[in-house]
Parts: C-alpha cells; structure tokens; sequence
C-alpha cells in the first residue's frame, strides 16, 4: 500500500544532513514494510535483520562497534556482499540490544553513507543524542485510506482544493460515506488491507482486537515490573475517559486518591510506545503555546480511531445506521479522529483552550505565525458559544471548525468538512493571506 511517509524516506536518502534513521512508532503501523519497500525500491540490495526473531544478532555487537567490522560480519552471516555506498541494512526492534543502539554513533561518524542504516523502532528506548535522524510512522490517514479503498482521485480533489467553495453534493456524500467507514476500519495497515480487499467489517473488527491484545502484551514484555498494572488501567480507561462530555483525563477514575505523580512514567511510556496522543490545556493563546500548558491537565487519545472504536465495542452495524457514528460516544470519535489526522499529516502539536468559566475550544495550534483555533463537531451545527467566547479575548484572523457540513466561509468564520480536515490549517493562512493583501 502507499504511504506518504515514502516521500521523507527519498527526502532523507539525499540530505546532506543524512545519518541513519530512526522510524518511530507503534507497532503495525506498517514501519517494516514500509522500509523493506523503500529498500527494494531505492536500493541495489536491502539487508533485513531482527534482533527479537533472530537473539543471535546481539553477540556481534557485544564486543566491538565498528561499522566496518559489523558490516563483515553481517554480510558473513547472510552469505551476501554489503556495500555501504549502494545497500540499505535495517535493524528491527533495535531497542532489543542497547550496544546496537550505541552502535549507530560510530555508524554516523565513520561510515561514508549515512544512509546505511534504517531502522524500525517499535518501543520505548534511549538512542544516541545528535547521531540519528527521526521520522515517525503513524496509523494510515483519512486520504491515505483513499488510495487504499482505489479512491485516490478523490483524494488528489481534496488536496487541490485552494479556495473555500463547497465541493459539489454528490462527491460531499461520497466522501461522508467514506469517512464513515474510515471511523470504523482506522487506519491500521493490515485491518485497512483487508477491508479494500474483502469489505469485511466484522474480519476488520477481529484484526483490531488482535491488535490491541499484542499491545496489551507488550505491556509485560518491554515495560519495567512496577509499571506494568499502571499500564493496564490508563490503556483500559480510555474508553471511559472519553465517553465524559469532558473529556480530561481524570486519574482518580483509575484508583481513588490516585494522582499525575503516580502514573507519570506509564504514561509517558505510552506516549513514547506511539499508543496514546495528549493534548494539552492552555489557558491563554499566546506565542509559543507549549509556553502557557497545564502539565497535570490533559486528554488522551487513542492513536488509532478504529481501535478505540474495538475498544469501546462498537458493532459492526452501526456502519448503517446513517450518521450515528459521528454522534456516538459523546462525540469522543470526532475528536480522536481530528488529533489523529492532523498529528500524522501535519506534525502540529495540539492544545485545547479552556476559560476560567465554561467555554472550551477543542483545538488549537500555531502555524505560520498564526494561533488558529478549532471546534470539531460531531453533529452538523458549527456554530460555538465557546469558538465565539475565544474570538472575544484572543480575536485570531480566521475562526474554524470541522464537521459533517460542506465546505463554507462566512466572513471570519469558515468550516470544514471532517473529510477535508487535512486542508486545515493550510487553507486558513492562505484565505488570510489572500484577504490581507
């Protein structure tokens, strides 16, 4: 399948900042296949080695960690030449050898071609400061989901949609169509494969589960002992938390008299594991957000919207039932899937803003030297007490939220269609931009 990680992947090989890379994120988000598909693409020769299949790997790198002799050695292991200056080798579940790890230092500093090196990092774990570059691999999007589906002409509409008309009725049904099985398949690669293949719902469903079992595991397996039943309750809470019309994440629903303090480190183990997405609190929009944040007050997200979907026990049948998806669960899907879709695309860190009364704006970012705020509606009424109480005391050049109606600009005012959410916050500063000329 496509990804749109590819086009980081060919920006990384030609960089002249190159050093191996480091490809983030949670399991079966596709980072192997997405590597080996780059490999075999860009590559004379792609060299794989996982250090949880094959433990053996980690002897090489018990001794010494020069790139040149481990070269050898791995070429002497597989039977095959490597060449740095043309071969690309991938290092798998790397975490599962810290002098692996420690490797990659004299691996940037010694070999010729930094882009020797990819590697799939799939948990938590330390890596050399300064001497690898990042990228992070996240559930497949909404549009990356039409290519998927044989859609992609509907994607390619979308992402060339520079002015704030509505799109014509029948492709706006279309597209909430879509989008409406979108929230129940997510975007796991393998539960998104097999959907396009076969239009299994129920198949999907069974793929999530078995998704969130191994990640359940892996709580046992790579987290440190004290953390492991912490782990267990903020991951099997989520549902709950998010089915609150307030949807803060509340420690004392995990344990009475339970605190930030108390479960700080899994939390921040899930975050680094690409399991769950925060979203701050920030009392003021003002330059630089992450400035004005509420440390101890956040929401978490799922990183995948079908899987809180698995997780909350969404039936297959509610895919027929009109729009009732979107209205679900407090609204809880809408706002998953918004944090989701703009944290894999658009790499924006989000905030939420909350008055000291009762006005609370779902959304907002800086970008492109703009705070930009953004309601995110399950139903189709955008209009918001709250969107409004914001404009009164930060006045931002252009006010937005994402909902089931068309495409729209009313003076300040413009809304986006959840489907289109990937045109925000783009089409914003270019509307402004345009105006202000």
């Amino acid at each position: 399948m496509k990804r749109d990680i590819y086009k980081s992947l060919l920006r990384w090989k030609t960089s002249p900042r190159r050093k191996p890379l480091l490809l983030k994120g949670a399991r079966q988000t596709g980072k192997t296949y997405i590597l080996r598909k780059f490999g075999a693409n860009e590559y004379d020769s792609c060299f794989y080695f996982n250090f949880e299949k094959d433990p053996l790997l980690k002897d090489f790198f018990s001794q010494q960690l020069q790139p040149e002799q481990l070269i050898r050695n791995l070429a002497l292991y597989t039977h095959k030449t490597i060449h740095p200056e043309r071969d690309l080798i991938i290092f798998d579940e790397i975490q599962a050898s810290n002098n692996a790890l420690k490797s990659l230092k004299y691996f940037q500093e010694e070999t010729p071609a930094g882009s020797l090196l990819g590697i799939a990092l799939s948990g938590p774990g330390s890596f050399p400061v300064g001497k690898v570059n990042f990228l992070e691999l996240y559930p497949m999007t909404f549009l990356e989901f039409l290519d998927a589906i044989e859609a992609g002409d509907l994607r390619e509409y979308l992402e060339k949609t520079s002015k704030p008309d509505p799109f014509p009725k029948p492709l706006h049904l279309k597209l909430i169509q879509y989008l409406r099985t979108y929230y129940f398949t997510g975007g796991m690669p393998e539960a998104v494969a097999y959907y396009a293949e076969h239009k299994d719902l129920n198949e999907v469903r069974e793929i999530q589960n078995e998704i969130i079992d191994a990640y359940a595991l892996d709580f046992a397996k790579y987290a440190a002992s004290p953390d492991i039943p912490k782990l267990s309750l903020i991951w099997d809470s989520i549902p709950v938390q998010l089915a609150k019309e307030n949807k803060k994440f509340i420690f004392t629903m995990l344990k009475k008299s339970a605190r930030l303090r108390d479960f700080e480190n899994a939390i921040e183990w899930l975050e680094k594991a690409g399991l769950i997405l925060r979203v701050f609190q920030v009392k003021t929009a003002k330059h630089p957000l992450k400035a004005y944040i509420e440390e101890k007050i956040f929401k978490i997200y799922v990183l995948d919207v079908g899987l809180l979907g698995a997780m909350a026990r969404i039936e297959p049948d509610i895919m027929i039932r009109g729009d009732r998806i979107f209205r679900e669960y407090e609204g809880a899907f809408v706002e998953n899937y918004v944090t989701q879709q703009l944290k894999a695309a658009k790499a924006v860190d989000l905030y939420y803003w909350q008055s000291s009364g009762t006005a609370e704006v779902d959304f907002i970012c800086e970008y492109s030297g703009h705070i930009l705020p953004l309601e995110a509606k399950a139903g189709i009424n955008p209009r918001s007490k709250s969107l409004k109480s914001f404009d009164q005391k930060f006045n931002p050049p252009i006010l937005s939220s994402t909902t089931l109606l068309n495409l729209k600009k009313d003076n300040r005012f413009i809304n986006i269609p959840l489907y289109a959410l990937l045109l925000f916050p783009k089409l914003l500063t270019s509307i402004e931009e345009i105006e202000s000329s």
